[in-house]
Formats: structure tokens, C-alpha cells, sequence
């Protein structure tokens, strides 16, 4: 392919790039060339990739058209590579936060963050039958246990019941990989105990969880979404942030539905269904943790956990209608997780509130019992979302260019929302430029690849590809493409792009921009068949926000459970 070759981009030093509104960089649009795929044509294009003959020039064509050989193959990048990014940890500055002791337990640490939290009213379950529409939170369960109003025990036989009658639907909503109806109910009887014994371990006791079947959690067994992973990595016990909700009293209600091996934002599993969208259960709910996001956006869990190596938790969250949250890389521990891209996935939360990612997150954070770390490890900090002081002269970032090149709905909807945040909290916006964007997705595209690619190489010398849903061995065959020097320049560009971002955040507290830019797409039947550095406490303060001011636009889904309701 020597005559062939595509010239590369050289790319001039990070500190003579300019940033400001009036930058000339120009801004590259995403030019993917990937159509969305199934049935007879996913097959035909997965035979191609796997010939001899044919197979290299594919996937040759394949990087040149979608510009990898210009931005990282044949590329000039003078900085050196990161290859994990683990941040120096520095004293930050932000407002209206605790700072928490890192040798607290999960439960002592779940109670620190409800004493973060407003107060919330008293009142009885029947107060909110007839006003307008709500997912229950974890306040509302720990307070209708307490209250005696309901015992975990019923809530569980409710979730049970909820979700066999989703999976008789015309259309089933395929929430789950796995549940097992003895194993809740175990957890709930022992739960009830507690209560009626006057001891709930924290307010997470008795409060149904439900986990993305990328995260070990027994009794089940970990797929991956796949009919075969689970079969070569057995699931041994739980992962360290499924343990540490266990600790805590919640009930581990079953493993979520995700696209096979994360591969695609969609969600669609050939395998096991696709997870709907409770709003529209023709459309997608997004990946690839989309039965987490399903589960908590129809009601029956006020929050669930995902894992997101480019958007796995955040896009299926935003598609759903409720909050997706990704930590820092190294806030919450990886053990138990299936390694599929160590340097990129992180345990996240799906929640319907930004008070019960919260909650969430303060049970699972913190490092590992055993580990040692060679540098200190990063202060914990939580958010006084009770201060009657908002945090103030916030200020936003904000590239035009990228952030309007959305659908049209999306940008009004997201241009809207931040007018009102600086009218509301007399914030400002920032105008700034943050060049090469293209080239940080690409980068990124070839690093979670390969990482998944060299996981599961072992796999595939055994098994072959037959057991691949057809999207997924697609995507693994692309993978499974890229090379050591790719791997190599795209670890540079990772460390470029950090110092750019560094210099971005010099000048911003946040970066804002739509988390989509379309909306949920519709299910096709050919897809059925083939299938800030560590400163989340500043990140919430502003969801909070955010969510204050749109609270009375929360729209019921079609598909919804009120599985603590009154019947």
C-alpha cells in the first residue's frame, strides 16, 4: 500500500495553539463512515473484513476514507505518550464542599452524602399519588421504610411482578440478562428484618440496584453481553463497587441488558433483545449501558450501574431522559469489572436524580482496602447541595462550532438551558476554541479498540467469531485492524490533548455542550436479529442546578412501574 500512502497531519506544539473565540484552527465535522448495519448486508461486510484476499484492502479503505491514516497513522506528534490517565492531584478550590475521610465505610459514607442533601418533606407515599410525575428516589424508599408504610420484601415481589409482565408485552422491553426472582427476595426478606428490627445498615438498605452485565455481581454469571464470555471468565463473586453496595443494605435486583461487548452506542443485543426506550419503546435507549438506563428511566430502580469507556453510561442516560454520571478514571475501583478497555472504562451511575447518583457514588468510590498507591492518594470531597450559598462565578465553556453542530431541537433545548443557568446564577459563558476534535475521537476510537481487541484475543483464538452477534464481529474485526504504531500516536495525542484541556480549564470551571446530538433512532428488525480533574463535587453542584430549573419539564415515560406507589 506504499503508493497509496495518505499524507499525515503535522501537528504543530500544544502551547502555540490558540484557543481564544478568534482562533483559526479549523473545526473538522465527525465524517463516519460507518452505516448502521443488519441483517444480510452486517454479514456480507463481515466476510469481506474476514478474507484473505480481500480483508487488508478493506480495511485499509476503511482508515483512509475515515481519515485515521491522515490523523494518526502518518502523523507528526512531537509529545510523548500517556498511556493511563492517572492525574496529578492538586488542591482544588471549589465552593461549598466537605471534605470526607477516606478510611470511611460505604455506609458512613452514604450517610455523609444525605447530610449533603436538602431536606426533603416527610410526607407520606399518598401525598405524591396525585401530583405531577416523579420517579421515587432513595430518600423516598429509606423514608417509607422507616415510616413502615411499605417493607423492602413487598417492594421486591412489586419489581418482580414488574418485570415479567415487561417481558409479556407486545414489545418486550428486555431490561434484563439475568434476575433471579429467590435471590431478591432473600435479600429484601433480610432487609425487612433489619427495619423492623429499628437497624437499617444506611439509607441504600432495602433499595433495589441493578447492575450492567459488564460488572460481576453473584449470583450471576458476567456476559458481556455475549452467549459464550462468561463461559471462559467465570464470575468468582462481586466486584468492589457491587460489594461495597451490598455492604450498604441494597438489593442487587439482577444484571442489566447492554449491546454485546459495549461495541456500539445503540444497546441493541442480538442475543437478548434490544432494551427500549420506556418513552418510546420503538426507539432505542442507547448504549451500551442500555437496560441500566431503562430500568431506572421506566421506574423500577432509582438507580442502576453502567460502565463507560466513550459514552457508555452518559449517552444511553441522555437518550433515556435521566442522569448518567462518570467519575474521574481511578475514583471508583475497576476489580470484578470485565477488562475490556482498562485505560478508558470507568464504573458510572445511572440515576433518575442527581441526589441519588450522588448517593451512589459516595457508597462505591474510594480505593481499593489493599491497594498502595505510589503517589497520594486524591482528597474526597463531596457537595453542600443543602448551602443556602450557591457556588458563584462559575464559569462556562463553550465552543460555538462544536456545540451546534446538533439537531436543531437538541440546540435550542441546550442553548436554552444554559441562558437560563446565568440568568439564574449569574454564571457566565467563555467563549473558546478546542481544536481537534476529530482527532481526539479518532484517537480515542483506536485506543478503546485495540484494548478490547488485545482482551479478548485469547477468546478469539479458541472460540473463532462464530458466537458474535453480527454487529459485534464487525466491530471486533475493525478492531483487531489497528496496529501497534496507531495504538503508539494515539497515546500521544491522548497526552496532547490533556494539555490542551489543562489549558482550557485554566480559563473555565466546565466545558458545556449537548451529551447527544440526535436523538433516540428507531429499532430497525434487521438489528433485532443481528444484532475537570477529580473535581466531581463542582460537576454536581452544577447538575443540581441544572436540575432545579427544569424539574417541572419531567415528562412521564410510556412504559413506567410506580412499583412504590400506592396500588
Amino acid at each position: 500500500m506504499g503508493l497509496l500512502r495518505a499524507a499525515g497531519v503535522v501537528y504543530k506544539p500544544v502551547e502555540q495553539l490558540d484557543l481564544g473565540p478568534d482562533s483559526n484552527e479549523i473545526y473538522v465535522e465527525a465524517d463516519i463512515k460507518a452505516p448502521r448495519m443488519g441483517g444480510l448486508l452486517a454479514k456480507i461486510f463481515a466476510w469481506i473484513l474476514e478474507s484473505r484476499i480481500f480483508g487488508a484492502l478493506a480495511f485499509y479503505i476503511l482508515k483512509r476514507l475515515n481519515r485515521v491514516h491522515k490523523f494518526i497513522s502518518n502523523a507528526t506528534v512531537e509529545e510523548p505518550p500517556m498511556f493511563v490517565p492517572l492525574h496529578p492531584y492538586v488542591d482544588l478550590d471549589e465552593q461549598e464542599v466537605i471534605e470526607i475521610d477516606s478510611d470511611a465505610s460505604p455506609a458512613e459514607r452514604v450517610q455523609q452524602a444525605m447530610n449533603c442533601l436538602p431536606l426533603t418533606s416527610e410526607n407520606s407515599l399518598d401525598a405524591f399519588k396525585f401530583s405531577c410525575f416523579r420517579r421515587w428516589t432513595i430518600a423516598d424508599y429509606s423514608r417509607a421504610y422507616r415510616n413502615g408504610e411499605i417493607t423492602p420484601l413487598k417492594i421486591a415481589e412489586r419489581f418482580i411482578d414488574a418485570v415479567h409482565e415487561s417481558s409479556s408485552r407486545p414489545l418486550s422491553i428486555a431490561f434484563f440478562i439475568n434476575y433471579d426472582a429467590e435471590d431478591i427476595l432473600r435479600q429484601a426478606t433480610e432487609s425487612t428484618l433489619r427495619y423492623e428490627r429499628g437497624a437499617p445498615i444506611s439509607a441504600l438498605d432495602g433499595v433495589p440496584i441493578a447492575v450492567k452485565d459488564e460488572i460481576d455481581c453473584s449470583p450471576y454469571p458476567t456476559t458481556g453481553g455475549t452467549k459464550w464470555l462468561h463461559k471462559v471468565r467465570p464470575c468468582t463473586g462481586d466486584a468492589c463497587c457491587v460489594a461495597r453496595l451490598r455492604s450498604c443494605g441494597a438489593i442487587l435486583v439482577g444484571k442489566t441488558n447492554m449491546h454485546e461487548l459495549g461495541a456500539t452506542p445503540s444497546g441493541i443485543n442480538p442475543h437478548y433483545g434490544p432494551p427500549r426506550n420506556p418513552y418510546d419503546p420503538s426507539r432505542i435507549s442507547g448504549g451500551s449501558s442500555s437496560g441500566s438506563a431503562a430500568v431506572v428511566c421506566a421506574g423500577l430502580c432509582p438507580a442502576a450501574l453502567g460502565v463507560d469507556g466513550g459514552g457508555s453510561v452518559r449517552m444511553p442516560a441522555s437518550l433515556s431522559g435521566v442522569v448518567g454520571f462518570k467519575p474521574t478514571f481511578g475514583r471508583i475501583p475497576h476489580s470484578g469489572v470485565l477488562p475490556l478497555n482498562w485505560t478508558v472504562g470507568m464504573v458510572g451511575v445511572l440515576a433518575g436524580t442527581l441526589e441519588d447518583a450522588f448517593i451512589v457514588y459516595a457508597a462505591i468510590s474510594g480505593h481499593l482496602p489493599s491497594h498502595e498507591p505510589t503517589t497520594l492518594p486524591p482528597k474526597i470531597h463531596f457537595p453542600l447541595l443543602n448551602s443556602t450559598n450557591p457556588i458563584s462565578n462559575i464559569k462556562l465553556a463553550i465552543y460555538g462550532e462544536w456545540f451546534n453542530d446538533c439537531n436543531e431541537e437538541i440546540r435550542l433545548c441546550c442553548s436554552n438551558a444554559v441562558q437560563l443557568l446565568c440568568e439564574r446564577y449569574n454564571w457566565k459563558t467563555v467563549e473558546v476554541t478546542i481544536p481537534e476534535l476529530e482527532v481526539m475521537r479518532l484517537a480515542h476510537y483506536v485506543t478503546i479498540g485495540s484494548e478490547c481487541s488485545t482482551a479478548l484475543s485469547s477468546h478469539l483464538e479458541n472460540l473463532g467469531r462464530s458466537e458474535f452477534g453480527w454487529d459485534a464481529r464487525v466491530v471486533v474485526d475493525i478492531y483487531g485492524a489497528f496496529n501497534s504504531n496507531e495504538y503508539i500516536k494515539a497515546q500521544k495525542l491522548r497526552y496532547r490533548h490533556m494539555q490542551i484541556h489543562n489549558k482550557i480549564f485554566a480559563k473555565a470551571d466546565v466545558i458545556v455542550t449537548p451529551t447527544t446530538g440526535m436523538t433516540a433512532y428507531s429499532i430497525s428488525k434487521n438489528a433485532l436479529k443481528t444484532g475537570k480533574p477529580w473535581s466531581e463535587p463542582t460537576l454536581m453542584h452544577l447538575a443540581f442546578a441544572m436540575q432545579a430549573l427544569c424539574i417541572t419539564d419531567y415528562r412521564k415515560p410510556k412504559v413506567f412501574y410506580d412499583i412504590l406507589g400506592k396500588k
